[in-house]
C-alpha cells in the first residue's frame, strides 16, 4: 500500500481521509475494519529515546502483545490529537484481557520542539501507557521509511510556523511482530474497538 502525507494545520489545510491514505491501492483486510498492507511490514530495525530518556528498539515486541505505531507531533491542531484521543477511547471499550496486551507508541516528527517531558505530558492527556519516542530527524526518519510513513521538510504556515507533513496512519503490528494492516487517520472509536481483539488473536 502506497501512503501519502497530509499537513497537520487548520481545517482548511488538511487533506481528506482519502488522500492521507491512498484508498485506491488498499483493499479491507478480511474480517477487520482496517486497510491490508500490501507488504506486510516487520518493525523498524531503529533504537529511539523514550519519555524517560531511556533507549528503546522498535523491534521490543512484548510476546503476545499488539503494537500500534503512529508518527505526529505534540503542536499538530487537529489530525495527532484526534487520532490519539479516538485510540484512547477505543481502549476504554474493549475487554481489560485486550486492553492489556495493546501498547501504543508515538513518535515524533518534531524532535526539536518535542521533547521527552514534553512528549509524556501531551500523551497523559490521552492514556498514560502511551509510549512516547524521540531521536535524531535521521534516525526517526529511517523508522518512518521501514514503514513506508512519508516525512517530507516542512513547509511554512501562513504565520511563518512550519507546518509539518507526515503520513498519518496508523502501522499495526500483530504478536507475531509483523504488521499486515494499517489504519487512516479518520478511523473510527468503534472500528478500532472492533479490530483490536481479532488483532490480538492473530487475524490479520
Amino acid at each position: 500500500m502506497v501512503l501519502s502525507s497530509a499537513g497537520c494545520g487548520t481545517p482548511s489545510d488538511v487533506p481528506s481521509a482519502s488522500s492521507i491514505v491512498n484508498l485506491n491501492s488498499a483493499s479491507a483486510a478480511p474480517g477487520l475494519r482496517g486497510f491490508a498492507l500490501q507488504t506486510p511490514l516487520a518493525e523498524p530495525a531503529v533504537t529511539l529515546t523514550d519519555t524517560a530518556g531511556r533507549p528503546r528498539d522498535l523491534r521490543r515486541t512484548i510476546p503476545g502483545h499488539v503494537t500500534m505505531l503512529y508518527f505526529g507531533y505534540t503542536h499538530c491542531p487537529d489530525i495527532c490529537p484526534t487520532t490519539m484521543a479516538d485510540i484512547a477511547a477505543a481502549l476504554t471499550l474493549v475487554p481489560a484481557a485486550v486492553r492489556a496486551k495493546v501498547d501504543v507508541v508515538f513518535v515524533t516528527t518534531d524532535p526539536g520542539r518535542d521533547n521527552p517531558s514534553v512528549l509524556r505530558r501531551w500523551l497523559a492527556g490521552f492514556d498514560p501507557s502511551f509510549v512516547g519516542l524521540t531521536g535524531s530527524a535521521a534516525d526517526i526518519n529511517r523508522a518512518a521509511a521501514a514503514v513506508s510513513v512519508d516525512l517530507p521538510s516542512p513547509s511554512p504556515g501562513p504565520d511563518g510556523t512550519p507546518i509539518l507533513l507526515h503520513g498519518t496512519q496508523i502501522t499495526v503490528f500483530g504478536p507475531d511482530g509483523v504488521a499486515r494492516v494499517a489504519y487512516d487517520a479518520g478511523t473510527s472509536v468503534a472500528d478500532y474497538a472492533h479490530d483490536l481483539p481479532l488483532l490480538l488473536a492473530g487475524q490479520s
